[in-house]
């Protein structure tokens, strides 16, 4: 599995920026969500959908960053987001359990698609935080599945997901500025 044709050199001080770019997305979308999502309505329901339309934006960035050499894994995580944000538009108009279900699935396959993309980037230096947050976001699509069947379910833990990832991301900038230097 290829990632790129860049030189680390020149794809580590691209990746950080998108990385500082993504944690400071991902925070501001948790406190917005954490205020607005004790229901589903206009605003809570555009943040849902934007979260993986981010993601699709910030994952062409990166693998357009890789010179048109980016992995499948990248190819099939923007192909995933795009049908979270589909799946999410449809979701946010049948309720928490429904957004749930979507989101989990996504965070599922999408953490395992940025696991590999780290395993597979890990000479860069800065990836570790990366793989761990692919797995993380792996067990946690699998709650988020298992939460929407409960009683009581509520979108909160979505805001903390998202801020969990906003830290791996400014972690993995950190790292990589470290790794560069």
């Amino acid at each position: 599995m290829s990632i790129d044709a860049a030189s680390p050199a020149g794809l580590a001080p691209t990746l950080r920026a998108l990385y500082l770019v993504r944690f400071g997305f991902a925070v501001v979308w948790a406190v917005l969500v954490f205020l607005t999502a004790t229901e589903i309505g206009p605003v809570s329901g555009t943040l849902l959908v934007l979260y993986p339309l981010f993601d699709v934006a910030a994952i062409v960035v990166d693998s357009r960053t890789s010179h048109g050499g980016a992995s499948l894994a990248l190819y099939a995580n923007i192909a995933v987001s795009t049908l979270a944000v589909a799946g999410l538009a449809f979701a946010v108009t049948s309720g928490i359990p429904a957004v749930l279900q979507v989101w989990g699935a996504w965070a599922v396959v999408s953490g395992v698609a940025q696991l590999a993309v780290g395993v597979v980037r890990r000479s860069l230096g800065g990836q570790w935080p990366m793989i761990l947050s692919g797995g993380i976001s792996t067990l946690a699509g699998t709650s988020f599945v298992l939460q929407a069947g409960a009683e009581g379910a509520t979108l909160s833990n979505l805001a903390g997901y998202a801020a969990i990832g906003g830290v791996f991301f400014l972690v993995s900038a950190l790292r990589l500025r470290r790794s560069a230097g």
